[in-house]
């Protein structure tokens, strides 16, 4: 396993509350949260952070794994002193917590997997990206990266925003992150998981489609599967209300 990274991130909220943690996507950072952040940080112990190679965290010159990921996820919550903790990952940051809920058990309350997938087929289409983005840069590939994110309907400068987020992560962070997508395979773990389990798919997404979805519901024992309409790949940023809305009708009932 690569040595851990230090994960940049940001706290907020009681500390007595329940804590959450709020995974990014590919190519983003910690803002991508921004909305679920400012509706739900009176409520909970709210961490956001950046995963390697993204936003402020550093990187490592050799590859990685998603083993990489979900432990630098836990030498952070080693860090903060958090034992136990409900988490919400979109996308790569989803199929992370889906890693974290099967290998790290004792550390996950409770499970929301939003826009992503076990396991995102050949690897050799993300090979691909992952080249382009190391000879040409993140903005070669930041056009039709963008045509997944969102459906037509994206306030323009919601899209803007997202895009100079995209294009401001670091090629060798996103050329990395793209190859553990291409690799990653979790379909023979989600038995595993105990953790109560809501599974968000975007109606519109054609990165992650609901078929993905549904079949990770289908792997986790009990696990709700919603499909969120007017929602591509990053319905959390497109549709914030409906999947803060979400979030909180999970895990209230995991408070009572």
């Amino acid at each position: 396993m690569t040595v851990t990274v230090s994960l940049n991130h940001v706290v907020e909220g009681p500390v007595d509350a329940p804590a959450l943690l709020l995974l990014n996507s590919l190519g983003t950072d910690l803002r991508m949260w921004d909305a679920q952040a400012a509706a739900l940080r009176d409520e909970f112990r709210l961490v956001r952070c950046d995963a390697r190679g993204h936003g402020g965290s550093p990187a490592v010159d050799e590859p990685w794994t998603l083993d990489d990921l979900g432990g630098d996820v836990v030498a952070l919550l080693d860090a903060l002193g958090i034992e136990s903790v409900a988490v919400a990952g979109v996308s790569l940051g989803g199929s992370t917590a889906l890693w974290l809920a099967a290998h790290a058990p004792q550390r996950v309350t409770s499970l929301v997997a939003c826009f992503t997938s076990a396991f995102f087929g050949p690897p050799n289409p993300w090979l691909t990206r992952a080249a382009t983005v190391r000879a040409e840069g993140v903005a070669a590939v930041s056009e039709g990266v963008l045509g997944r994110w969102f459906t037509p309907a994206i306030d323009p400068e919601v899209r803007a925003r997202m895009k100079a987020m995209l294009e401001a992560t670091p090629a060798e962070g996103y050329a990395a992150a793209t190859e553990v997508v291409a690799h990653l395979d979790l379909r023979d773990d989600l038995h595993s998981i105990t953790a109560p389990t809501l599974v968000v798919s975007g109606a519109e997404d054609v990165a992650t489609p609901p078929d993905m979805g549904h079949a990770i519901a289908a792997g986790i024992d009990g696990a709700e599967f919603v499909v969120l309409e007017g929602a591509a790949h990053l319905g959390n940023v497109e549709r914030p209300d409906a999947v803060t809305s979400l979030f909180r009708s999970h895990l209230a009932k995991e408070t009572r």
